[in-house]
């Protein structure tokens, strides 16, 4: 059975850098986050349609890496995430995305405490907008009433505290 790891937060956190180190950590398989692939290929004035096709192309991606059937699975973001950006972008939820129930058996929500950095996909780079991001990125957690635990550190000492975040959920 596959153990299901899944980052999630506001941008720029250290997610991207994070999944791949514990998914090697871990011997797992990493899904990359779609949503910074669909933007780099179509810009980030994003719509409902193109929320929908991230949305989408998440689940491809997943689907598609379970069928490996890793013994651990980490995702660099999942559809949650595209939810939040649907609050952040659209001011709305997107009813595909709330009936969604592939979750992840645990989130690790990486802190705030790394320095924002411009990718050319990010958006939300104000100190205000990464705190709101970071809020409705929560909020979709707890509204689900998902199993999630903060990760604070820079570089080994993150990843310790990812590790030591999956463990403490009885996961390792």
């Amino acid at each position: 059975m596959t153990r299901h790891i899944c980052l999630h937060g506001a941008e720029s956190t250290g997610k991207s850098t994070l999944a791949p180190r514990l998914a090697l950590q871990l011997g797992g398989l990493v899904v990359p986050e779609y949503g910074r692939t669909y933007a780099e290929a179509n810009g980030t004035d994003l719509d409902e349609v193109d929320l929908l096709a991230i949305f989408d192309g998440h689940r491809a991606a997943t689907c598609e890496a379970l069928a490996q059937r890793p013994e651990w699975l980490v995702s660099d973001t999942d559809p949650l995430m595209t939810q939040a950006w649907a609050i952040m972008l659209l001011g709305r939820r997107l009813p595909e995305i709330d009936q969604w129930d592939a979750v992840a058996d645990l989130y690790l929500v990486p802190a705030m405490d790394l320095p924002w950095e411009e990718d050319g996909t990010r958006l939300f780079g104000s100190e205000l907008a990464r705190v709101q991001f970071m809020e409705v990125a929560i909020g979709e957690l707890d509204r689900r009433k998902l199993k999630w635990a903060w990760v604070e550190g820079e570089g080994d000492a993150r990843l310790a505290n990812a590790l030591a975040a999956i463990e403490a959920a009885g996961l390792a």
